[in-house]
């Protein structure tokens, strides 16, 4: 993602996968990199209107009715551990947004309007999650906002151990979620 010019995507599921080669195999612009994991994806249930947005980077994959208290926004695989996450916490009352990132470098290309769309400013609480680097995500919750990221590297063991070592769980979510609400 740091890398001028190069396109980023980290597709959620096989249809942002789809999505992404498409964008990928169009682009004339410059290259892309799709980054894909090695764990089963839960298939995402999406509207038409949807799925036209996922090229533009980001959308709202689940939504809330009226101005959601809580915005997590997760690429890749995190992206079923958000919607997990964000059905524990709508269970309790909470108005909770998901928005599934798998292209920042497409998102920020897109026009104020549309960011605004599925970031709203005035939805200040926010939590990102990716098993990457931590810092990046900054840009998008706020110095006020949470990420669960990685903050060291070096550890080896198979990946539920890691997930809950480094805390992604939907506990912990959940939990980093509350320290903000």
């Amino acid at each position: 993602r740091l890398i001028p010019n190069l396109e980023t995507w980290r597709p959620c599921d096989q249809v942002e996968s789809a999505i992404a080669w498409q964008q990928a195999v169009e682009r004339q612009d410059g290259p892309s990199a799709l980054i894909f994991t090695r764990q089963n994806l839960a298939q995402m249930d999406r509207t038409s209107a949807q799925l036209d947005m996922v090229k533009r980077g980001a959308y709202v994959l689940k939504d809330c009715d009226g101005t959601p208290e809580l915005i997590f926004i997760a690429t890749g695989s995190e992206v079923e551990l958000v919607v997990k996450a964000a059905d524990v916490l709508s269970a309790e009352g909470k108005k909770v947004r998901v928005v599934s990132m798998p292209s920042t470098n497409r998102f920020d290309k897109q026009d104020a309007a549309y960011r605004e769309s599925v970031l709203p400013a005035a939805v200040t609480k926010r939590v990102a999650i990716e098993a990457g680097i931590a810092d990046f995500w900054y840009k998008y919750v706020g110095f006020e906002g949470r990420v669960v990221g990685m903050h060291g590297f070096g550890e080896s063991a198979p990946a539920d151990q890691l997930f809950k070592l480094f805390g992604f769980t939907v506990d912990n979510v959940v939990a980093t979620a509350k320290e903000i609400l």
